[in-house]
């Protein structure tokens, strides 16, 4: 389990998703993590295979001071590759693998009790496209993001790239200009790593 917005820091740096994904003046305000059926988390840096991150995780993060009080409170979550095809040459990069819009966060009455899953009140604006590499391209990282909305609300129109959900249209993509273009916050991050098969 994280237990620290430091280790966060360290570990991000550590495997250069800081600067590669996340912009390097980053300060987390809460913990993320993601816990797949299969039983499997995401814990900064972890190995999980395919199989164990086939289905969509659940996602829980630590309660946030805001200014609007919590139920007015949207977040965004988004999983990219920064690998594709592979960590030496990542000519497809970022793959976008998952876009949420709309997530709330646990009633505080609830986040004292342990209770941390978020709530998805909206469909996937990029549907959920599980880690796969091509076979012989070693280890990919899988970065997950959270994002705070504008208080003014989020709306990603219908010809907005991260609605074009072919393999072929999720590669070439940018987080960080993703989020500036919408006015988001990153607020936490989180990331595994999945290795492809042998060739």
């Amino acid at each position: 389990m994280i237990d620290s917005f430091g280790e966060v820091e360290r570990a991000l740096i550590e495997a250069d998703v800081i600067p590669e994904v996340v912009p390097s003046r980053f300060g987390p305000e809460a913990l993320l993590v993601a816990s797949w059926p299969t039983g499997k988390e995401a814990t900064l840096g972890n190995t999980l295979t395919a199989l164990d991150t086939a289905l969509a995780p659940s996602i829980s993060f630590t309660p946030m001071i805001t200014q609007a009080p919590y139920d007015e409170v949207s977040y965004t979550l988004v999983m990219t590759d920064p690998d594709a095809p592979s960590r030496k040459n990542p000519r497809l990069a970022q793959w976008r693998h998952w876009v949420v819009t709309g997530i709330k966060a646990p009633h505080p009455t609830e986040a004292v009790s342990g209770h941390l899953s978020a709530c998805f009140t909206e469909p996937p604006v990029t549907p959920y496209y599980c880690p796969a590499p091509p076979p012989g391209t070693g280890p990919h990282r899988y970065v997950l993001l959270l994002y705070r909305e504008p208080a003014v609300g989020l709306r990603i129109p219908s010809d907005a790239p991260e609605r074009r959900n072919s393999p072929e249209r999720r590669a070439k993509w940018d987080a960080a200009a993703f989020a500036e273009e919408y006015g988001l916050k990153l607020v936490a991050a989180n990331f595994f790593y999945v290795v492809g098969p042998e060739p």
